[in-house]
């Protein structure tokens, strides 16, 4: 087998591997974690077996374990996720629910929303009208989510999604008879 800095390629490749799976854990994102372990698996093939395996088979290794790798990654979202709770601009933000973590008033306040993406999901928050303030620990409901940092939201009540667009639509179809009515 090829020696390397005085070792045997196999011992330097799982090293490497090793390393990269390491450098994985502080820069996450799927960055290094695809080639650690083709080198990891390539090199412990060379380890394992030493009279069989040759530079040219590890290089072949490297490649198929790391296409596998990646296709593993990609196919079953291992690492990134459904994706579900990343944000896709303040828009997607409206309706989205939350905890207060700092009482929230009219000038100032703090959430944690649930299932918000992004690196930090605390936000700064206002009550809606600035009156009504929320204590800490209350459930919120984010209804302008402006478009910066500092989010609009209310109390939430317990009536679920279903229950307040059932109520939305009763209240539109009463506006409409009582429009209809006033145009009589």
């Amino acid at each position: 087998m090829a020696d390397l800095f005085g070792a045997s390629l196999s011992l330097v490749l799982v090293v490497a591997g090793v390393a990269l799976c390491i450098a994985e854990a502080f820069a996450p994102g799927a960055h290094f974690v695809v080639i650690g372990v083709a080198l990891l698996a390539a090199g412990l093939a060379g380890v394992l077996l030493p009279g069989i395996v040759t530079p040219v088979v590890l290089s072949l290794l490297v490649f198929l374990v790391g296409a596998l790798a990646l296709w593993g990654y990609r196919r079953f979202e291992l690492y990134e996720g459904t994706g579900r709770g990343q944000t896709e601009g303040s828009t997607s933000l409206r309706g989205a629910r939350g905890v207060v973590t700092e009482r929230v008033t009219g000038a100032t306040g703090q959430i944690r929303l649930r299932d918000a993406g992004g690196f930090d999901p605390t936000y700064a928050a206002r009550t809606i009208d600035g009156a009504n303030d929320i204590e800490e620990g209350a459930d919120v409901l984010v209804v302008d989510p402006g478009g910066g940092n500092v989010l609009t939201v209310v109390a939430a009540d317990d009536a679920d999604d279903i229950d307040r667009e059932l109520a939305a639509g009763r209240e539109a179809k009463a506006e409409d008879e009582a429009d209809a009515e006033r145009e009589r």
